[in-house]
């Protein structure tokens, strides 16, 4: 379900505790989704019964979690990228500079960090943007999302932790496959080339790569060397050496 945005700045509706299950499914395919870290002293201002739901909705959606004593509320280590929350339950209009002198403090610290504020009321809201604009908070950095209720906060902080997973291990994956295509092409040049010496064929070429390694060092390489390290026979050693030493069997520079 899309977001709602309400009149005014950051007030959101919408998106139930089922909204995570094809992004946690879509992770936890290949095991546990990540672990959560919850701040001791973040964790001892709360009510039981709100710690109790964390617990049950990590476990529900495969982290496991750990209360630790760390600067942030939460820091998240998902798809190899840690993602670190402050997580305000209780707006105090009157303890508004505190709030963003941390936050200041701690996007130094982290590169991916979020700031979640329970605002349920309009007075709460409206204390929220005034101290928001007041603070000369760079936009975006780091993303505020004020929520209506504190398990809306914490649904959204762990969706925002599974998302961010996910594209990681989608950006290594990625890689991985780009990695690959190139060493599948320069393997492909290297055949072409040491293929175009006469009288040697594929199986030579995997031969030299493997046992001699570049074609800058084949070049360099001795017959005997050639002849220890492969299954070549004596002509095609020969023939390997003349071809990039000998300018008579072939018009290049010669190489010393």
């Amino acid at each position: 379900m899309m977001m709602k945005r309400q009149a005014g700045v950051g007030r959101y509706r919408g998106e139930s505790t089922a909204s995570l299950s094809n992004s946690s499914i879509a992770i936890s395919n290949s095991g546990s989704s990540g672990v959560c870290m919850m701040s001791t002293a973040w964790r001892d201002e709360q009510q039981p019964s709100f710690i109790n739901f964390i617990s049950c909705f990590l476990s529900a959606n495969s982290f496991r979690l750990n209360i630790v004593p760390i600067a942030p509320d939460f820091i998240f280590n998902c798809g190899g990228l840690s993602i670190a929350f402050i997580f305000v339950t209780n707006w105090d209009s009157n303890l508004t500079a505190s709030v963003f002198t941390r936050v200041q403090k701690l996007k130094e610290q982290f590169a991916h960090l979020y700031v979640v504020v329970n605002l349920p009321t309009e007075e709460q809201n409206d204390s929220f943007v005034r101290s928001y604009f007041k603070s000369d908070m760079e936009f975006g950095r780091p993303t505020f999302m004020p929520v209506l209720d504190i398990e809306m906060g914490f649904e959204k902080i762990l969706k925002i932790a599974l998302a961010r997973g996910i594209a990681k291990r989608q950006d290594a994956i990625s890689k991985l496959k780009a990695d690959r295509e190139r060493s599948v092409q320069t393997m492909d040049a290297y055949l072409r080339v040491v293929t175009s010496i006469p009288g040697i064929d594929s199986h030579d070429a995997n031969a030299l790569n493997q046992a001699v390694g570049s074609i800058e060092a084949i070049a360099k390489a001795s017959k005997e060397y050639i002849l220890e390290y492969t299954d070549l026979s004596a002509e095609k050693a020969e023939t390997i050496t003349r071809f990039f030493r000998d300018q008579s069997y072939y018009l290049g520079p010669k190489i010393s």
